[in-house]
């Protein structure tokens, strides 16, 4: 089972925080009654004094017209990300990775710097993985801000987007989330890939529940997940759609700290 061959091949606690997401992956999007915003609501809420910036950082991808998916990547780096890396630089095009600070951040530095290096968006998974709303203020924030201060200190940029674990969260995540700067970012599509190394089947997933404005889940960390992302990209291309980052997903307006978005 995937589930034996990863705790073999990855830390003991890297493996731990990856699967304890596993259990609730496959059910309906959580959020715990959280109100959300959606791509499109954010675009159109953009103040026009913050377009001009929203360009320069976000890219120039109008979302508003194309056909726009975003891709992105939870839990790593691990020792995939390298070959990862290089099927984005060959496709050109540029992912979200949503960061493990223990056992990944401090574990593999160079593959964070490369992944920032080569235009990706870097963003934050917490420290080691612990469902924040189960979590008090002060936890929620050390969770969040070693990972911010970790990747702050190989980059030069500390994250502006945070993935809570099992999508949970709840008012004391949203309020230390905005204290730090921090957007929350959800997803619509999922392979279910920590059950299978069947990259066929991963493959099939992604494109069967693909659509406008949506945003994929994958993880780097899984054996099967990185062989399956040069023919999910191939494919979805094919089929008209545009790959952009999160916030370039969300431009003219930008990521609000705080804030749930969700497709």
């Amino acid at each position: 089972m995937l589930k034996n061959t990863a705790r073999s091949r990855r830390p003991r606690a890297a493996a731990t925080a990856s699967l304890a997401a596993a259990a609730v992956l496959g059910l309906a999007l959580a959020g715990c009654g959280q109100d959300s915003t959606s791509p499109q609501e954010a675009r159109g809420r953009a103040d026009t004094r913050v377009q001009a910036k929203a360009a320069r950082t976000a890219g120039t991808v109008d979302c508003a017209r194309a056909k726009c998916i975003a891709l992105t990547f939870d839990a790593g780096p691990g020792p995939h990300t390298p070959q990862l890396l290089d099927i984005l630089k060959e496709k050109k095009v540029h992912a979200t990775f949503f960061l493990l600070g223990s056992k990944h951040v401090d574990t593999y530095p160079d593959i964070v710097r490369r992944a920032a290096a080569e235009g990706h968006e870097i963003a934050n998974h917490t420290w080691t993985h612990r469902r924040l709303d189960q979590l008090k203020p002060d936890e929620i924030r050390s969770e969040l801000g070693r990972t911010q201060r970790a990747v702050e200190a190989l980059t030069g940029r500390a994250p502006t987007l945070m993935r809570p674990p099992q999508g949970r969260t709840n008012d004391e995540v949203t309020a230390v989330s905005k204290e730090l700067g921090l957007s929350q970012v959800l997803w619509s599509a999922t392979a279910k890939d920590y059950a299978t190394t069947d990259s066929a089947l991963i493959h099939k997933r992604i494109l069967d529940q693909a659509s406008r404005d949506g945003i994929i889940l994958l993880h780097d960390i899984y054996d099967g997940t990185v062989p399956a992302v040069p023919g999910i990209i191939d494919e979805l291309t094919e089929r008209g759609y545009t790959f952009v980052t999160v916030p370039q997903l969300l431009a003219p307006g930008t990521p609000q700290p705080g804030t749930l978005y969700r497709p």
